[in-house]
């Protein structure tokens, strides 16, 4: 691609529109799932990240070198790899020949060959764009889940000083925490941690004490039902018998539900059939370009627009409270004010601090208030104090 290709893709790509529909989301509202496509972001340099496929391939090889696998099984894991579509039904049997015969997936090699693909993540981390935006949004309330093993996310949350917590489907108490949204900060890997060999799963089968718990299924599905779903850097998460399980096939009336997926736009006849069917699930699927180079500054736009939302809950002011009826009389008050002169006899406001559960005002919107017009007086403000309103002494 010569230099004017180049410069006329980033100048489509700088032009490129939001949907109004998910920019207008507050961050509360959102549940991030990552894909591969943002660890390959973040981390171009472990191709293991860049793709299942990668993923499989560098296991294989990684069971090859600890030899952990026959030297049949590797040429007809490789060959599968090669030929197969279903790279997914791929992973559950590679798994499945690493574990014990007894169908149980803890102990198995298959952990002992992602910690030698994953090993030494923090030292790879090269572009973390993505992952500064994701914790951007976490920051604000979104909630995030993800189909990778990695931990690259909560590496770079730490490493910003972040209380960043990785969860998976076996701990039924963090998981009732987090999707109650208690753990801000938590992380949802519904495969597991490669890390953490007892949560590490790939077939469906090894959530049953999940699937059949109804409180947990309940608390996970009444995600799908009231958050909106923002899938970056996923292509087969759809796919995923996991995410099914939990989450597509288990929550009726699916259309009327609103949820959102950003992908790389390959051709126009596949991203535009793709984006028909995923409507049949209630996912709009949008496009962050025609090249993957594009999407860590789309993921930073995106949430850049997200974030710049006004708060409903600051800008409301219950009428009810002492400081609503004030803000009300600031209002008021500002409307009858032309040039220096104001209202006579107007109150002075004596803030000493807020007490727990009543209505604050930003340090921006005390500011901009016409608390500050000529003939008010703000005392200074004690933190911790309570918030009240007294009326000026009668002049004398």
């Amino acid at each position: 691609m010569d230099s004017v290709e180049k410069t006329a893709h980033r100048s489509e790509h700088k032009s490129r529109k939001f949907l109004k529909s998910l920019i207008r989301k507050q961050p509360q509202e959102l549940l991030l799932v990552m894909g591969t496509g943002v660890s390959a972001a973040v981390a171009p340099g472990i191709p293991a990240l860049c793709s299942w496929r990668s993923c499989i391939e560098a296991v294989i090889e990684a069971a090859e070198q600890l030899e952990v696998l026959h030297p049949g099984d590797v040429a007809e894991f490789r060959r599968k790899v090669t030929k197969d579509r279903d790279l997914l039904v791929v992973a559950h049997d590679l798994i499945r020949k690493m574990s014990p015969r007894t169908g149980d997936t803890k102990p198995n090699f298959f952990q002992d060959c992602l910690m030698e693909v994953f090993d030494d993540l923090e030292r790879h981390i090269q572009n973390p764009l993505v992952l500064q935006s994701i914790l951007s949004l976490m920051e604000r309330g979104a909630m995030v889940l993800t189909t990778n093993y990695d931990n690259l996310l909560e590496i770079f949350g730490q490493q910003q000083s972040k209380p960043m917590e990785s969860l998976d489907l076996k701990d039924k108490t963090k998981v009732l925490q987090w999707a109650r949204g208690h753990i801000r900060y938590g992380v949802l890997h519904i495969h597991g941690l490669y890390t953490d060999p007892c949560g590490m799963v790939l077939d469906p089968s090894g959530y049953k004490d999940v699937t059949q718990d109804p409180e947990v299924m309940e608390v996970l599905q009444n995600l799908y039902r009231t958050k909106s779903f923002l899938f970056v850097g996923c292509g087969e998460t759809l796919r995923d018998q996991i995410f099914q399980a939990l989450f597509l096939y288990s929550v009726p009336n699916r259309v009327d539900l609103e949820h959102y997926m950003v992908v790389l736009k390959e051709s126009e006849d596949h991203f535009f059939k793709h984006q028909a069917d995923m409507l049949l699930h209630g996912i709009k699927v949008v496009s962050y370009g025609d090249c993957f180079d594009y999407f860590p500054a789309y993921v930073q736009d995106l949430a850049s627009q997200i974030c710049q939302q006004p708060s409903p809950d600051a800008e409301r002011v219950d009428s009810t409270t002492s400081l609503g009826k004030a803000a009300l009389d600031f209002r008021s008050l500002s409307s009858a004010c032309t040039g220096s002169r104001c209202l006579p006899a107007a109150p002075s406001l004596t803030v000493t601090g807020i007490p727990p559960g009543t209505h604050s005002l930003s340090c921006a919107e005390m500011t901009h208030s016409s608390a500050f017009m000529k003939g008010w007086q703000m005392q200074p403000i004690p933190w911790g104090a309570q918030l009240r309103q007294t009326r000026a002494p009668p002049a004398a």
